[in-house]
């Protein structure tokens, strides 16, 4: 095995994997993969696909998937639960929750909430979870990110955020926080165009990057395509040596930071030079998701290898991914549905 890993973590075309995709991840070798509703059947076929996926590099590598609840789930009925969205399950459990007792409330129906996502994706093989969103919500937040928040106020969302990401590393999924450091402002869908915030330094770090550093000793966090003018006018956040450093600096997140996805729109240039951008402003991983192979060589390419301190601490977030304690899952739900005024699923 080389001394580093692949820079990457990439997704691939299907449900089934082809074996022209699985001699270019041999080659490739990235540290993980992801998945999307395009690979997912069922379980005992994603489960085949997980195996095959890590066979390809030899080794236990993580996989990942967005299941956050609501419109942003790749794993779907029948097989798998509906949830609801983020922002409702923490209504219904204020408002089911006694005088005063709101926040603790909603804290326990997050763990329980990603405690149970846990489960079902440990089941087919998935160890990793592009959740929670830490991004603070507001009036003008996009209507594509708006729901997936869990409030208006940042220490509520740190709460949560903390709570949600404990469910999941007790089920043996290692959470991803999202986007640091912080997509509320934007009132444009990043997927389309490259949204612009011009709230000065000091109110986005008591705001908006507050849920962020609150959480900053996590394993993993994904970078924010959004241009902050007033720390770098020029560049998106992934790719902004400025922004990393106020990431790794102000915001004190020393775990593996890794890029949004790279083929979205926000972005500007080739898949190679986005790549190749977001690696020297000192991301760790360069995220491409869609599995097209012109698009993901000029990404493996330019991406490389980790560096040793990116590895390092890849390596730190892979011990974070321990094996679930044995848990009554019925009776989990059934607590979960009683936070919620009888309901826990869609």
């Amino acid at each position: 095995m080389s001394a580093t890993q692949g820079a990457t973590i990439l997704g691939c075309l299907g449900p089934v994997l082809s074996e022209a995709e699985a001699g270019f991840f041999r080659e490739a070798d990235p540290w993980g993969f992801i998945l999307f509703a395009r690979n997912v059947e069922d379980p005992a076929q994603l489960r085949r696909l997980t195996d095959d996926l890590r066979e390809t590099v030899g080794r236990d590598a993580p996989v990942f998937v967005d299941q956050e609840g609501g419109r942003v789930q790749r794993l779907r009925a029948p097989h798998w639960s509906e949830w609801l969205p983020p922002l409702d399950i923490v209504t219904l459990a204020m408002t089911s929750a006694a005088a005063g007792q709101g926040l603790e409330q909603a804290c326990r129906a997050m763990w329980l909430r990603y405690r149970l996502i846990a489960a079902e994706l440990r089941g087919v093989g998935i160890d990793g979870n592009c959740a929670p969103c830490l991004d603070v919500a507001s009036a003008n937040t996009h209507a594509f990110l708006r729901n997936r928040c869990f409030s208006d106020d940042p220490q509520v969302v740190a709460a949560l955020g903390r709570a949600a990401a404990d469910g999941h590393l007790a089920g043996g999924v290692l959470p991803v926080v999202k986007h640091m450091p912080g997509h509320g402002r934007a009132t444009m869908d990043s997927h389309k165009e490259l949204p612009i915030v011009t709230a000065p330094r000091d109110l986005l770090h008591a705001h908006d990057f507050a849920p962020f550093h609150a959480l900053r000793d996590l394993p993993l966090a994904m970078t924010a395509h959004i241009v902050f003018t007033d720390i770098d006018p020029d560049h998106p956040a992934t790719s902004s040596a400025a922004m990393v450093q106020c990431m790794r600096g102000q915001i004190g997140f020393d775990g593996l930071l890794m890029s949004d996805d790279l083929s979205m729109e926000a972005l500007s240039g080739s898949l190679g030079e986005r790549a190749a951008a977001t690696i020297a402003a000192g991301v760790d991983i360069a995220l491409h998701c869609n599995g097209k192979p012109f698009e993901m060589e000029p990404v493996v390419a330019a991406a490389g290898r980790m560096t040793p301190k990116a590895q390092s601490r890849a390596d730190a977030a892979l011990r974070a991914r321990i094996a679930p304690e044995t848990v009554d899952i019925a009776a989990l739900s059934a607590e979960l549905a009683g936070l919620l005024g009888g309901r826990g699923h869609v």
